[in-house]
């Protein structure tokens, strides 16, 4: 609500269409909401074809983007030798493939905004700790503090920025 309340347009993203809505229905009731441009997209970023699909869609609401917050993540408990690999692969997808997927889908649109722009990528506590029974989940969130890191590094000089939230 922070974004819509500053004035923020916003592009939802979930694979849960009934929470998206519930959340535009929120928004809408939000200062501001008549000036506000909410697009509701329900794609399950588990499958790699969404990723580069999304900004042309995202697009024909707000042709201008400059913010992308990565915050999709799911979790899972276990020893490592508990987790199936198909499950720990699972995770990765989600909580960095996504991360580096959708960075790359929108980086163009981020460099073309025409502005300051923003890459914010949610890593987690556990991207920082590596507590036992969650190898998968600290995996994930450790690539992305490494992605975000030094992605930040690579577009220093350049319109767009990244920060990574613990």
């Amino acid at each position: 609500t922070g974004l819509a309340d500053a004035g923020g347009h916003l592009a939802l993203v979930d694979r849960d269409a009934e929470g998206l809505q519930a959340t535009a229905d929120a928004l809408a009731r939000r200062p501001g909401a008549a000036t506000r441009r909410v697009s509701l997209h329900v794609a399950d970023l588990s499958d790699r074809a969404v990723w580069p699909a999304l900004p042309a869609v995202v697009a024909a609401t707000h042709p201008r983007v400059d913010l992308l917050v990565n915050n999709a993540g799911v979790a899972l408990g276990g020893r490592f030798e508990e987790v199936a690999a198909e499950d720990f692969d699972w995770l990765m997808r989600i909580n960095f493939e996504a991360v580096v997927g959708l960075t790359r889908a929108f980086l163009p649109a981020l460099r073309a905004a025409g502005g300051p722009a923003r890459v914010v990528n949610v890593s987690s506590l556990y991207g920082l700790i590596s507590p036992p029974g969650q190898a998968a989940y600290s995996a994930s969130k450790f690539a992305v503090r490494g992605f975000s890191n030094a992605l930040r590094q690579e577009l220093r000089g350049s319109p767009v920025g990244v920060t990574v939230v613990h």
